[in-house]
């Protein structure tokens, strides 16, 4: 018998993009795993880059991540010395989230590490068809704008 699952389960979308998802978060894990960060610690610290000073409930609501595991991220991503959080200007009974010198120094390094590893799981697809899944990916998950 093969190791290669029947074909009407290989005919679901699902599957496929469950296989696909662990395959890229695979390779994305090992790549940042080098930095001693994990996905979402990147994740954190891009998001803050695109919109710091960022209020950390607005954080956590950009990139989909509860409170709690959020404030887990921030606590790793501080004790690091990778971010602060400080009273928000616009309003201080909130935190504002920034990077720090030595996050932004390490986050230019996993965003090559991350590239990298996209282009090994996308090897496999002209730069067309790159173009075409990306776009395709960001209709079906609700992100195309």
């Amino acid at each position: 018998m093969s190791d290669a699952p029947p074909s009407s389960v290989r005919s679901l979308p699902g599957w496929l993009l469950g296989r696909a998802a662990v395959r890229g978060r695979a390779l994305v894990g090992e790549a940042l795993a080098g930095e001693g960060i994990r996905m979402w610690h990147h994740v954190v610290l891009s998001a803050v880059r695109d919109l710091e000073p960022v209020a950390q409930a607005d954080l956590g609501r950009g990139v989909g991540l509860d409170p709690k595991d959020l404030v887990g991220v921030l606590n790793d991503l501080q004790t690091a010395g990778l971010a602060v959080r400080e009273p928000d200007p616009a309003d201080r009974r909130k935190n504002a989230v920034s990077l720090t010198t030595d996050g932004e120094r390490l986050l230019r390094r996993c965003d090559k590490l991350v590239r990298e590893a996209d282009d090994a799981m996308l090897a496999p697809l002209s730069t067309a068809e790159r173009d075409q899944f990306m776009c395709l990916l960001n209709r079906i998950s609700g992100t195309d704008g």
